[in-house]
């Protein structure tokens, strides 16, 4: 006959593995002992007080997202897919810190790991993420625990100020959440996409400044500046980052617990797809890619004008339809340029300018034949003291952008312009152009294979992606001037 402590051992075990009986073993163990188990109410909609702290799971399972599995495996399923997920794993990442840390004598220490893999590093399991390959999966990346059990965001925003409140309840954008039995939960304003504190959350980890001050990441402060924010348009005029990179799904339930009738919900997508992508095998690669070049063609760009001001002359300007500056985030690493080519009456190319082939560099210099002067490419440059021009971000001293600008207010003009002058003012009988972007540049992955950090296989797999919403060709008509023509169909089908 089992023993009740071996029984109770028994019933956890068959518990993590199975989940359908998990609250029910909760209820059986605590009778058991002879203690009544405590029942936890549905939580008031308009308070968002915790439930109880007695739960089946402990803080060390909810760390790890295998974890949340079981009842959510939709969110799961996304997740692992995301660059969330991949954030540590990501080979890039891996390169540049391991030059960073060897280049700047370890001083550069936890600045990158801390949001690439904050609760490795809040664990004590890691001082400078040189280590991660080496650590359990449950702690590498940015997991369901570190963004679900936030609590509070630093009044500066950047460089991941995120207090957890390292408990047993995940927080929410649900105001009247049903209690699961297995851990709390909380509605949270950091969670709510109606609310400014959700973008601020996610701003914590894409809002950055080195250990010079120098800001190399702007997303948040980008965001903010702009007229689509919350804080400036007012919680029913504005959007927040969640509402983009967080798209509603279809109805359905939050969580799959057998023993609970539980509430269908408009549930938020946990893709984040943006501009990043898997550079090596990873979960649902192929979705998540998709899910970024359908990201990119609805809130990437548009064509705002092309006129023909002059023989031989095409200007063209375009504006960004985000909610943040084009290319954002690490912008001096990204590479988002127009591909220009311009055709005469009998359709034969007399001119181009950015037509780039796979794995080749984007930029090269004053001298070299490959050299397009005419090239419109929208990133960040760094500088040193000196004001030379440097390329990994614990070199700058300053940065200096060239990017599409977000509108600050409806007056604003917020688009960037680019004038081609084509050979010998040979004037075109049609322009056909589009968008382009690499999520890192060809030159920087070059440079960390040089260094001996990356191996040399993953430039191949960069994608290029087209902004489709910019893909346009345009039968010129000398003097005039179109706004916001209409783009050449899409070849992918997005949602």
């Amino acid at each position: 006959m089992t023993s009740e402590p071996a029984a109770r051992k028994v019933c956890a075990l068959e518990t993590l593995r199975t989940w359908g009986g998990l609250a029910l073993c909760l209820v059986l163990a605590s009778c058991r002992d002879g203690s009544a188990a405590r029942e936890v109410p549905v939580l008031d909609a308009g308070k968002g007080d915790a439930t109880s702290d007695v739960r089946a799971l402990s803080r060390a399972q909810l760390l790890d997202p295998e974890t949340c599995k079981g009842c959510h495996p939709k969110h799961y399923r996304e997740w692992s897919s995301s660059m969330h997920a991949y954030s540590s794993s990501d080979p890039v990442f891996i390169a540049m810190n391991k030059r960073g840390q060897r280049e700047t004598g370890g001083s550069l220490g936890d600045f990158c790991i801390q949001c690439h893999a904050p609760m490795a590093l809040r664990e004590g399991l890691t001082k400078d993420g040189l280590n991660i390959g080496e650590l359990p999966r449950s702690v590498q990346g940015v997991t369901c625990y570190f963004c679900h059990n936030a609590v509070n965001v630093g009044p500066d925003h950047v460089n991941a100020p995120i207090t957890l409140a390292n408990d047993t309840v995940m927080r929410g954008s649900i105001r009247n959440p049903v209690d699961p039995k297995v851990h709390g939960v909380a509605y949270s304003e950091h969670h709510d996409n109606g609310s400014m504190k959700s973008s601020v959350l996610c701003g914590a980890c894409h809002d950055v400044r080195t250990q010079k001050g120098v800001h190399i990441e702007r997303t948040l402060k980008e965001y903010k500046d702009g007229i689509f924010s919350i804080e400036k348009s007012g919680k029913n005029g504005g959007e927040s980052c969640q509402g983009c990179h967080m798209r509603w799904n279809a109805s359905d339930v939050a969580a799959a617990v057998p023993e609970l009738s539980l509430p269908k919900r408009d549930l938020h997508e946990h893709r984040w797809a943006a501009v990043d992508v898997a550079l090596t095998d990873f979960a649902d690669r192929e979705a998540q890619r998709h899910a970024t070049e359908c990201e990119l063609s609805a809130d990437g760009a548009y064509i705002f004008q092309i006129s023909n001001d002059a023989p031989g002359e095409i200007t063209v300007s375009i504006e960004t339809t985000a909610g943040h500056a084009q290319p954002s985030g690490t912008a001096q690493d990204r590479r988002l340029w127009l591909e220009f080519i311009a055709y005469d009456a009998q359709d034969k190319i007399i001119f181009e300018s950015g037509v780039l082939p796979e794995g080749e560099p984007e930029e090269w210099p004053v001298g070299h034949p490959k050299h397009d002067r005419q090239l419109w490419m929208l990133r960040d440059h760094f500088y040193d003291a000196s004001g030379a021009e440097v390329h990994m971000f614990w070199e700058a001293d300053r940065v200096e952008s060239r990017l599409l600008p977000i509108a600050v207010n409806k007056l604003s003009n917020h688009v960037a312009t680019h004038v081609y002058q084509l050979p010998a003012r040979q004037q075109p009988a049609r322009v056909k152009m589009r968008l382009r972007m690499r999520p890192v540049g060809v030159d920087v992955l070059q440079s960390l294979v040089d260094s001996g950090d990356l191996d040399p296989s993953v430039i191949a797999e960069m994608p290029t992606f087209t902004l489709h919403s910019t893909h346009v060709d345009w039968r010129v008509v000398p003097g005039e001037a179109i706004q916001r023509p209409t783009p050449l169909p899409m070849p992918i089908t997005c949602p």
